[in-house]
């Protein structure tokens, strides 16, 4: 499986945690809809099949994660 450049990684967390809070805010179709690509984008760039196990997949790929990284006991 191809693994995707960890600052990749990172800037699709952070824009998905940013739409979720605009999305959370405003509401509009335009935010669902890129919320919706860049969840899309980050499964397939963690291969994953859900957008909670993809978060969580690539914030243990990014640097400075640990084994015991508290983002892997999310549920």
């Amino acid at each position: 499986m191809l693994m995707a450049h960890p600052a990749v990684l990172n800037d699709l967390v952070r824009q998905y945690e940013t739409l979720r809070a605009l999305n959370a805010a405003e509401g509009s179709d335009g935010v669902q809809q890129r919320m919706d690509d860049v969840a899309y984008t980050l499964c397939i760039a963690t291969g994953t099949a859900d957008i909670d196990a993809a978060l969580i997949a690539a914030r243990h790929r990014l640097p400075g994660a640990r084994p015991e990284d508290d983002s892997l006991l999310a549920a």
